[in-house]
């Protein structure tokens, strides 16, 4: 297969929305704490705001290292900011049902969505980085190698509690906090594990 050049145009458009995502990530982390019934959802979720922070930081860098307006508009970008609001509307809907288990659930729910975006964005920063070459390559390279490992833990470990918690909502017994957590899990693969595991711990307790 024929090797493409990269498209300059579509590298810009993931970038803002990247930039869009953790702009939006800030909101979704600030209302979901709100709706965080259980303390160890809270604590993670308040640690994850304070990184989802230093993300933003770390693409402003970028976007002012690549000569890239942090301010300029796409339709990409509307999109993101659309679907961030449409979560944070959704945890506050829930959270004035009254009902605060449910509340919990749609939270993470919400904050789960986002991270799967969030960590997609970044993904597609690192392939570029890989494959590209020159200043661009070395400014993402950078910037990825500061927030990949946040990334996969903000996003396999909220799996985990969102998992959890729907069990535990239905009834069943739940691991909480989630395997994911106890096990420290940063890799698909880790959290993989962490779910197979979830039985061996359920019987420990028992």
């Amino acid at each position: 297969m024929s090797r493409k050049s990269h498209d300059e145009t579509q590298i810009h458009e993931l970038l803002y929305q990247a930039l869009e995502t953790e702009m939006g990530g800030i909101k979704i982390y600030e209302t979901a704490i709100t709706c965080a019934a259980n303390k160890d959802l809270r604590e993670e979720w308040s640690e994850y705001l304070e990184e989802t922070k230093g993300h933003r930081k770390t693409l402003l860098r970028v976007f002012e290292q690549l000569g890239l307006d942090p301010d300029a508009d796409s339709p990409g970008r509307k999109v993101v900011a659309h679907i961030g609001n449409s979560l944070v509307e959704a945890m506050k809907l829930a959270r004035k049902a009254g009902n605060a288990a449910a509340a919990q659930l749609v939270a993470a729910e919400c904050v789960t969505q986002a991270e799967t975006k969030d960590h997609l964005n970044w993904e597609l920063i690192g392939h570029i980085a890989e494959n590209a070459t020159g200043k661009l390559a070395a400014v993402l390279k950078a910037a990825h190698e500061e927030v990949e490992d946040q990334e996969d833990h903000h996003l396999y470990h909220t799996k985990g509690w969102c998992r959890e918690l729907w069990i535990d909502a239905l009834g069943f017994p739940a691991v909480l906090p989630p395997p994911e957590e106890i096990m420290n899990v940063g890799t698909a693969i880790g959290a993989a594990r962490a779910e197979n595991r979830r039985e061996k711990m359920l019987g420990a307790e028992a």
